[in-house]
């Protein structure tokens, strides 16, 4: 997906997430996060939606703390969350492509590393303030879907930090099943996770298979949803659900 794309995505779920937890409320609890409740959600993503914005705008080339989080709720929470979430979608859509800044993950630059990084954890943190409100989410697309598991998989879990491993080698197969070119092999052992992505075709067995729509796939893969298949040896599954989580830090 090019920059401009994911710029789109992080406006709109932003105002999406706001939209959702003005619904809820800052005092429902969040079912896909059990320890939050909204006004959580809120000042946690407002805060990386702050951190994100100062290493853009003002140009820093080496990685520094996020501001404490707000003690804000309610109303004036919503408002400094759409001013934080504003401010954001504004500086990286007027930055220049060649803008130079610390970045965190593999990326074409750092401008599109944090046009695709914040697309990303908007969406899924939109994904978390619907949940509260309760009803239907709101649907996602099979492109960006598909970009957010290769984010996850390809980039998050090749970091040295991942505690996603095995004592012996043992592969894990994700497919999605709307998309052609969206298959990924996951080689899990006492190291780090390797990923490739390939052709459906190309793609020899697996111990364990995850696979349905990439728009079920993208949540179930950042634990906010159950796998929508899961072929073969499900211990797989469960290791990804007790050891994939990312955390702040």
């Amino acid at each position: 997906m090019k920059t401009a794309a994911h710029i789109e995505v992080l406006d709109r779920e932003g105002v999406l997430l706001a939209a959702a937890a003005e619904s809820a409320g800052t005092g429902a609890p969040v079912p896909t996060c059990p320890s939050w409740r909204v006004r959580d959600l809120l000042r946690h993503t407002g805060m990386v939606h702050r951190w994100a914005t100062a290493f853009v705008a003002e140009g820093h080339t080496g990685p520094r703390p996020a501001e404490d989080l707000t003690d804000l709720d309610g109303a004036p929470l919503l408002t400094w969350f759409r001013e934080g979430h504003g401010r954001l979608v504004d500086t990286l859509a007027g930055a220049a492509p060649g803008v130079w800044c610390w970045s965190f993950l593999p990326a074409p630059s750092p401008l599109a590393f944090w046009a695709r990084r914040q697309a990303h954890e908007t969406t899924v943190h939109r994904l978390d303030a619907e949940s509260a409100r309760g009803g239907e989410p709101t649907g996602i697309g099979v492109e960006f879907a598909v970009d957010g598991v290769d984010e996850l998989l390809c980039a998050f879990h090749a970091r040295p930090k991942s505690a996603v491993r095995t004592e012996e080698p043992r592969t894990l197969r994700v497919r999605a099943t709307d998309a052609t070119d969206a298959v990924w092999t996951v080689r899990l052992s006492a190291q780090p996770p390797v990923t490739v992505r390939e052709d459906a075709e190309d793609a020899e067995d697996a111990d364990c298979e995850l696979s349905g729509p990439a728009a079920q796939l993208y949540p179930a893969l950042w634990n906010r949803r159950p796998f929508p298949e899961v072929a073969g040896d499900a211990s797989l599954a469960a290791l990804w659900r007790e050891r994939s989580r990312v955390t702040w830090g």
